[in-house]
């Protein structure tokens, strides 16, 4: 008797067709299209909150400088008297706050690095090479991360140390201190210093550091943070490139300083003047220890991310020692961080309008600041 099986078929094998591969490829970019934004601001919001908090930390070093010393450090402090203590050089190389700060910043060692009978920028360049094993080391504290530390370097070949906050002068274009008119902002180079009980404004309305966009170094191309140089004193009723005027302070010298930031813009879109290889600068941000404007100091005198490139009054300067319109820069969207004197850290809006921010700016003119204009 013959027997007879039953055998199943086999399971028929499908592949994907090529319709299906293409519509699921669709749907994983459309799901990283919609990703990537959230991922992106999540990263700048934790780089926003590391740059808060350095801020922080520089407010509070400020008023551990301030029990110690009774006064806040000066914006630039000349002190030395070694052999590059030459004439008003001494102000050329005066130490930057960031410096005084560093025992306050749990940077000791870098302080006790320096040799402070000698300059920042030494006019025999014996100070600047013999310091520049403490001056030139990276402090992050001093580092925005959604800014770009310096690649250039310096010193046997290494890297600028790079600074992402200013000390503020004010409302103001000066930069010197004691003489018969001065920056009406808590720091100024040389003079006395500023102490809690000259900032009659209130400590919580006036600013004493900010954020400032380090620079590209590309003297090619236009960025924001580029400093361009002029020679308009006389738009603040100026003699020199010291700026040493009543109309250098705002709000009495606002006329000159439209003129300014016109004349500035002209300039730098036309790459034109002695002022760098297109008549401007972008060395900003690269050094932390020098009280100049364009790496240590700033001002408050344009709104953050302000859409006029910054100015130096003198156009054939490279070092950054003469006054200065260098204010808030940073690549957070919408403003800029600044830390006030009492050690609070606000974010300021791009849309804060000049008056207001003037205001912020200086520690004794008086003025009444609601907390909601800005």
């Amino acid at each position: 008797m013959t027997s007879s099986r039953t055998i199943a078929p086999r399971g028929v094998r499908r592949g994907f067709t090529l319709i299906e591969l293409l519509v699921v490829i669709a749907i994983i970019a459309v799901l990283i299209a919609l990703l990537l934004p959230a991922v992106q601001a999540a990263r700048e919001a934790a780089r926003r909150s590391q740059c808060v908090n350095n801020l922080k930390q520089l407010g509070l070093a400020m008023h551990n400088y301030e029990s110690t010393h009774g006064s806040f450090p000066l914006g630039g402090n000349p002190g030395a008297t070694g052999p590059d203590a030459a004439g008003s050089v001494g102000y050329w190389g005066a130490w930057s706050p960031h410096t005084m700060l560093m025992p306050y910043m749990e940077q000791r060692q870098i302080f006790n690095a320096i040799n402070f009978s000698y300059l920042g920028r030494g006019y025999s360049g014996a100070g600047e090479r013999g310091n520049s094993t403490g001056f030139m080391a990276r402090v992050n504290s001093l580092l925005c991360p959604s800014s770009i530390a310096p690649a250039q370097t310096w010193y046997n070949n290494q890297p600028f140390a790079g600074n992402c906050y200013w000390a503020s002068t004010g409302a103001s274009v000066m930069w010197l201190g004691n003489q018969s008119i001065n920056p009406n902002g808590i720091f100024a180079v040389g003079g006395a210093p500023s102490k809690i009980a000259s900032i009659t404004d209130g400590t919580s309305n006036t600013i004493a550091f900010g954020e400032q966009r380090t620079g590209d170094f590309n003297d090619s191309q236009n960025s924001i943070q580029d400093i361009v140089g002029v020679t308009n004193y006389g738009a603040f009723g100026a003699g020199d490139r010291n700026m040493i005027a009543a109309g250098s302070n705002m709000p009495t010298g606002q006329g000159g300083l439209i003129t300014t930031l016109q004349q500035c813009a002209a300039t730098w879109n036309s790459r034109t003047g002695g002022y760098g290889t297109n008549g401007q600068r972008s060395w900003n941000g690269r050094m932390w220890h020098v009280g100049l404007y364009g790496h240590t100091l700033g001002n408050t005198l344009v709104p953050p991310n302000s859409p006029y490139p910054y100015c130096q009054f003198w156009d054939t300067n490279a070092d950054f020692d003469s006054g200065g319109i260098c204010g808030l820069t940073s690549y957070h969207p919408g403003g800029a961080n600044v830390v006030f004197a009492d050690g609070s850290v606000r974010f300021l809006k791009n849309s804060v309008n000049y008056q207001t921010l003037w205001s912020l700016g200086s520690a004794a003119q008086g003025e009444v600041i609601s907390s909601d204009s800005f």
